[in-house]
Parts: C-alpha cells; structure tokens; sequence
C-alpha cells in the first residue's frame, strides 16, 4: 500500500509538471518573437508606411489596429507554415534555421531601405488601405522569417501571437507619432547596430547548430 501510494504520488507530481513546462515552451516561443518583431519593424517600411497613412487619414488607432492586423495575419501564415515543417526537422536543424533567420535579418538591416510608396492614388479608406498595403509591404519580411525559424522550435501559435503584438506595438506608435516625428528618430543607426547584433548571433547560432562550438 505505501509503495502504490508513493507511486500514485509521483504520478501526481510529473503530472503538476506537465502544465509548468508547456508554460515554459509557449514563453519560450512567445517572447523571442516579440522581441524579434519589436527589433525588425522599428526602421522598417512597414512602420513608415503607417505613419504615413496615419498623417494622411487623422485616424492613427485605426490604421495602427489595420496594420496590426496585416501583420498579425502575415505572422499566423509564417507560424502554419512552420507547423508543417517542423516535425521534418530535428534540434539541429532548428537551430540551424534560427541562424540563417538572424543572417536574413542582419544583412537586411544594413541593406539601406527606401521610403514606401505613398500611396496616394489608392481609395480604399483608413482601414482597407493600410490592411492590404501592409500585407502586400510586409509579406516575406524579416518578422515573418523570424517568425517561421521560432515556431519551428515548437508552439507556433504562441509564436504568431508574440510577432504579433510587437509589431503592433511598434505600428501604434508609429501611427501616433506620425511621419515627421517618426521619421526624425535614429532609424537608420537603430539598423546598423541591431543588424551587426543580429549578424553576430546568426554566427554563435550556426557554429553552435553544426556542433563546431
């Protein structure tokens, strides 16, 4: 009886444990893909095409949640994605997909970036305009690779709701800020200096996936 007991008990413990760790694999995907996103919109045209809109509408919480939403969708595709590709892929090979994602972004953001198109011939309102431009600006960007090599490690959908809310985040403020005060800000150094951080962390990733450090 005492030995059923002691059982029942570490039964009961491994199973208490089981909520604490899928805790910690959704933080693990959530906040690196929040931070990501937070690090790859700031200075990019995405952000710069909502301030515009924001200026030209007056309605800046409403272009901002568009935005939001634009890549917020453009996120969730990316997470999908991963979801199919990861069980083909074995923790090296994440590891490996994470580095070639940080080398995406570091070389992306020392590649010098261009205003977007104003878009002043489109006449689809404050909420349709930026949802299908920031969709169409946004597709295949650097987010939405970060977003793909994380929710490859494992909870994709935590993934897609961390890119989500940081880019977001850096939308709203954008879209408050409007075109001159945001465009007045250190973008171009903010780039530099996050796309040599990036570049570095893609070499520790990738020397640490083929097992050479």
């Amino acid at each position: 009886m005492r030995q059923r007991a002691q059982k029942v008990k570490a039964g009961d413990g491994t199973r208490a444990l089981n909520p604490v760790r899928a805790s910690s694999r959704a933080m693990e995907a959530l906040v690196p893909a929040f931070i990501a996103a937070l690090l790859t919109q700031i200075g990019d045209r995405p952000a710069m095409l909502t301030a515009i809109l924001a200026d030209r509408y007056g309605r800046p919480l409403v272009v901002a949640l568009a935005a939001g939403l634009a890549l917020a969708g453009g996120n969730a595709l990316a997470a999908y994605g991963a979801s199919w590709v990861a069980p083909m892929l074995n923790p090296h090979a994440q590891a490996l997909l994470l580095a070639i994602a940080l080398l995406f972004a570091g070389f992306g953001a020392l590649w010098p970036v261009k205003k977007p198109d104003r878009l002043e011939r489109w006449r689809l309102g404050s909420v349709f305009t930026p949802l299908f431009a920031i969709s169409i600006l946004a597709f295949g960007d650097r987010t939405q690779f970060f977003t793909f090599a994380i929710a490859a490690r494992g909870e994709p959908w935590f993934a897609a709701a961390g890119a989500g809310f940081g880019a977001f985040a850096v939308a709203f403020v954008a879209a408050v800020m409007g075109e001159l005060s945001w465009s007045s800000l250190p973008l171009r150094i903010f780039r530099i200096v996050t796309g040599l951080i990036f570049l570095v962390a893609a070499a520790v990733a990738g020397l640490s996936a083929l097992r050479l450090i």
